[in-house]
């Protein structure tokens, strides 16, 4: 399996059909989410630029793009999609990653966000420093709700106003970055003496090993706020 992960561009245009496929079986087996969305507002989406697309040799495997809103005020991560063969495997996560960072890149001061029903992508979007949110402080542009229309809980949405629907709002604001931090997991034990390695060797093997994973998880989290702070600076 050789599995690229690509910034879309015109070359690509030919998998648009593929791409609708993809999502339209994803929301099936999925029941909720996903809004379809029709073969040319996808190439649009790869013609622009704004999508990653993951491949298995010349086969898409995997696609995710980008909408604006309130003139690049507000940035949507949309459609991440990955074939049921190439599932749990961390393609989304790669896939959701590159998409993140294409829209820092091409939208550094927009807030970006994105709704889903999905509990994988609420953890990945947790992971790149989301947080959850009210539909409310989502962007208002009636346009990006009209997009929901292709979903079969579009009518929930609207009974609520659009307020409220089973997807669940997260949201990445580059002006209040949220940054792991270092809590009670973390709290390293000391050394025991070298004693207890012949009045109790269980114990000392037990605190030894304790300690050596919290020192690779604190390492870990150090490298992973570092990266943070680069991306945001």
């Amino acid at each position: 399996m050789a599995v690229k992960i690509v910034v879309a561009s015109a070359i690509y245009m030919q998998h648009a059909e593929r791409i609708c496929d993809l999502i339209r079986i994803s929301a099936q087996q999925r029941g909720t989410g996903i809004a379809d969305r029709t073969s040319e507002y996808i190439a649009d989406r790869i013609k622009s630029g704004k999508a990653i697309i993951a491949l298995d040799n010349d086969k898409v495997i995997g696609f995710s793009y980008i909408e604006t809103w309130s003139h690049g005020m507000f940035v949507a991560n949309s459609g991440l999609v990955v074939d049921h063969d190439y599932r749990y495997a961390g393609l989304a996560r790669r896939i959701k990653k590159n998409i993140f960072m294409l829209s820092r890149k091409l939208y550094p001061k927009a807030k970006i966000f994105s709704i889903t029903t999905g509990l994988a992508v609420m953890k990945i979007n947790s992971d790149l420093g989301f947080v959850p949110v009210t539909f409310s402080e989502l962007t208002r542009d009636i346009e990006f709700w009209q997009g929901c229309e292709g979903c079969k809980n579009f009518d929930i949405l609207q009974r609520n106003d659009y307020k409220m629907c089973l997807c669940t709002g997260l949201m990445f604001d580059p002006e209040k970055p949220r940054r792991p931090k270092l809590n009670k997991i973390q709290i390293i034990p000391h050394k025991l003496p070298w004693r207890f390695i012949l009045e109790r060797p269980i114990v000392f093997i037990k605190h030894q090993i304790r300690r050596q994973r919290l020192l690779y998880k604190r390492t870990i989290l150090r490298r992973q706020i570092e990266k943070n702070n680069k991306t945001t600076n």
